[in-house]
């Protein structure tokens, strides 16, 4: 512990840093994948192309994809535009599976019973779809964060700080403490993210949160019944 005092000012700019990192592929994942993810829930051929794209992205390792973006892009190595747009298409790879699945799971019945009643295109999908999707993008919003934050550490080693530092450090030295005092910090911005979430999951969808109470009090329901 005495070392995380001593050295507290350079543990916090690295995890601002980190949360520079990971913060705007989550949000700009997000916004991008809810389009496409629509589109691949309407159409089998964009369903198909999408989601078998995004999973041979998913499986690059991340210190390749982390040193092509910039060679494709014509950014320099240690630009961390670079690993923003890399942690971007994870987050995609993740969201837009997600988002295929939360429009998919709306029911037709839902859909031609907004048409019926005269909503257009763009109203149906903001006052019908979007909010019935919405516990399933929320869910893999926050599998998104948490996985944003853990790859972000991949920057630390090749020179664009964030709390992976800590961990290249630790390891070339043998420091623990440094190495643990990343791993916690990591944890902690991963959970407070999760926390953020959750808190914007209750307050913009709260019909899902009364319908979880609903499950869980049909699950005692039964359990004093048995």
């Amino acid at each position: 512990m005495q070392w995380v005092w001593e050295n507290f000012p350079q543990i916090w700019a690295l995890t601002l840093d980190h949360i520079g990192l990971s913060a705007p592929p989550i949000v700009i994942g997000f916004v991008l994948s809810i389009p496409l993810g629509y589109w691949a829930s309407r159409s089998r051929v964009a369903r198909s192309i999408l989601l078998s794209v995004f999973s041979i992205l998913y499986t690059l390792p991340a210190l390749v994809l982390f040193v092509t973006v910039p060679v494709a892009l014509g950014l320099a190595i240690l630009d961390p535009n670079n690993v923003i747009v890399a942690l971007t298409i994870y987050a995609m790879a993740i969201m837009i599976r997600s988002a295929n699945d939360a429009f998919g799971s709306v029911s037709a019945d839902v859909r031609e019973s907004a048409r019926a009643v005269g909503y257009s295109p763009v109203q149906r999908f903001f006052r019908v779809e979007l909010p019935l999707a919405g516990p399933v993008l929320l869910a893999g919003i926050r599998v998104v964060s948490v996985s944003t934050v853990s790859l972000a550490t991949v920057g630390g080693f090749i020179g664009i700080p964030s709390l992976g530092n800590l961990f290249q450090t630790g390891f070339q030295i043998h420091f623990f403490p440094e190495l643990w005092a990343g791993i916690v910090a990591v944890l902690i911005v991963a959970a407070v993210f999760d926390l953020i979430l959750s808190g914007l999951g209750r307050l913009l969808i709260p019909w899902n949160r009364r319908r979880t109470r609903r499950r869980a009090t049909r699950m005692v329901a039964k359990e004093v019944i048995a």
